[in-house]
């Protein structure tokens, strides 16, 4: 069985995987040692993948390598089961390319984009012959509504809401519609616009400000909160192999 580990910028999210097959799934505000061995007590871990989009924190990679047999730390050198045509590689999210990854595993022979809906939005291109071609970052839903306050003189804080007209009639909503329906736009037009070049693109949307979009879009997509998850499992077993 695989721990599959993504330490995201504001939570870390765990996997645990029997082969390809994903059985627990676990959600922690930071690295926390007592629950994570109370996973490996109550599932037989094999082998395990670290991936972080902030610094590594080195006394949790030695932890998990004192107490699991195999352990891979997901760096740009990492071999992949896609060919990564990013022209600077080291600075490439681990979670931007593990989704491409976790596509390219569940959709083979297809062009996908994956848009990835956290604290920032990412937008991620993988053709039908697995090669990663790049993609895009913008302000994630609650950071826009926060900053809109911040840079402001006069505007309030609002939080997000799931249901917003198209046009506000007060302030409060006017906020909370214009960022929402300002995402939604955004998230169409891209797949609009790829569209022309690759008739048959899929979409995957993922992330923890997810299930806003994923029923108001135009286009049809394929909603997978763990692809992150899913991308880094293949990972690993592709250099288990």
């Amino acid at each position: 069985m695989n721990l599959c580990i993504d330490q995201g910028n504001s939570s870390i999210k765990i996997g645990i995987f029997d082969q390809n097959k994903l059985v627990k799934t676990f959600v922690y505000k930071k690295f926390d040692r007592k629950s994570i061995l109370s996973t490996l007590h109550n599932f037989s871990i094999n082998h395990c993948i670290y991936s972080s989009v902030i610094k590594k924190n080195a006394s949790a990679i030695a932890f998990l390598k004192k107490n699991i047999p195999h352990v891979l730390v997901l760096t740009h050198e990492t071999p992949l089961p896609i060919e990564n045509k990013y022209h600077t590689p080291e600075t490439l999210g681990k979670d931007r390319l593990a989704g491409v990854v976790g596509a390219a595993f569940l959709m083979p022979n297809f062009d996908v984009l994956v848009v990835d809906a956290g604290t920032a939005i990412t937008f991620d291109f993988i053709d039908a012959k697995k090669n990663y071609l790049g993609g895009n970052i913008d302000a994630g839903l609650e950071l826009r509504l926060k900053a809109l306050h911040t840079f402001t003189k006069k505007l309030p804080l609002v939080k997000p809401v799931k249901e917003v007209p198209l046009l506000a009639s007060d302030t409060e909503m006017a906020l909370a519609a214009g960022v929402l329906n300002g995402i939604i736009f955004e998230i169409d037009s891209y797949i609009d616009t790829l569209k022309f070049e690759y008739p048959r693109l899929s979409t995957f949307l993922t992330g923890g400000s997810s299930i806003f979009f994923e029923k108001k879009l135009k286009n049809s997509i394929f909603a997978e909160k763990n692809l992150v998850l899913i991308g880094l499992n293949y990972i690993l077993q592709y250099n288990a192999q």
